[in-house]
């Protein structure tokens, strides 16, 4: 029962990360039925940034507050993160926007690999460790050991999905954006700026995962240029298993991949005595992925039009 609620909380955690990314991934879908896979790119490009940052403030001895530290070095992510994908959507996707469904897709498939060479002449090829900033509380409940930083990443993760439904549903910004996801022809005669509201839902995208990929690093302790490919594959997985297009099937898709996870990693690694486990926990994402493909390709939720965005 200790491992089973010890993996519990390590798989909600991770989760978290998860449906953050996999937002991105699923507004990206829901409003122009792009799958963009450089998005895991930009997760770990914001994850560079906030290190460049807090390191760079760090070593400067400006004398900061921990909390000013991280909250520069969380803005200047978001910031290059949302401006990157603004220019990506502009540049690369939105010439090709009537072409065939394959041309994007390999354009974006070609935009990861320019991102990740990029960083990695930028950043070197080296793990980067993240300074340790603050001291981590550990809390024993009911066996299961839960830090402070498990407990902040579970928080800001269920704010920030509420804020972002609730701009969805309840402002105007939002009803554009699903009423081109909708129908774009209509929405521009009704005058919508189509443009405007697919480059906000690539903005906003970046901005979630500016913010994933600063606790990717914080949790992990190190940041790496190939960092955001396996994330961003399993947060499109996560957005396949709970319906891509489909904003809270994004959410339970990424929670409930990083509770299979991590379950299988802590229960197999047992049985194996070690030789799986954590070392193949990636496995068991994919296939969660081939399953939801084969016996429900729309995903646990569907995709209702009215949550496309």
């Amino acid at each position: 029962m200790d491992i089973f609620l010890q993996q519990i909380v390590n798989g909600v955690t991770l989760g978290s990360i998860y449906a953050l990314v996999a937002l991105g991934y699923t507004m990206v879908y829901g409003i122009i039925g792009l799958i963009n896979f450089a998005h895991g790119d930009v997760v770990m490009v914001g994850a560079l940034t906030a290190f460049t940052v807090i390191t760079g403030l760090l070593g400067a001895g400006a004398g900061l507050p921990v909390g000013a530290v991280v909250a520069l070095g969380l803005a200047a992510a978001i910031l290059v993160c949302t401006t990157l994908a603004f220019g990506i959507e502009r540049v690369a996707y939105r010439p090709l926007r009537r072409a065939a469904r394959l041309a994007p897709l390999i354009t974006a498939i070609g935009v990861s690999i320019v991102l990740q060479n990029t960083a990695m002449m930028i950043w070197g090829r080296n793990y980067l460790r993240f300074p340790e900033l603050w001291q981590s509380r550990r809390f024993v409940i009911a066996g299961a050991s839960i830090t402070s930083m498990q407990v902040a990443i579970v928080l800001v993760s269920v704010a920030v999905m509420a804020l972002l439904l609730l701009m969805i549903h309840y402002t105007k910004l939002g009803t554009a954006m699903r009423a081109t996801a909708q129908n774009p022809e209509v929405a521009g005669l009704m005058g919508i700026n189509i443009n405007t509201a697919i480059s906000i839902a690539f903005v906003i995208g970046a901005a979630l995962a500016a913010a994933a990929g600063f606790m990717v690093m914080a949790y992990y302790q190190v940041a790496h240029y190939h960092m955001g490919f396996i994330l961003g594959l399993k947060a499109f997985t996560a957005a396949v298993l709970g319906g891509i297009g489909n904003l809270g099937g994004a959410m339970l898709g990424g929670l409930l991949l990083g509770v299979v996870e991590a379950l299988g990693a802590g229960y197999i690694g047992d049985l194996t005595f070690g030789f799986l486990g954590s070392n193949y926990q990636d496995v068991f994402a994919f296939f969660v992925l081939i399953l939801v493909l084969i016996f429900r390709p729309l995903g646990l939720l569907g995709e209702r039009a009215g949550d496309r965005a």
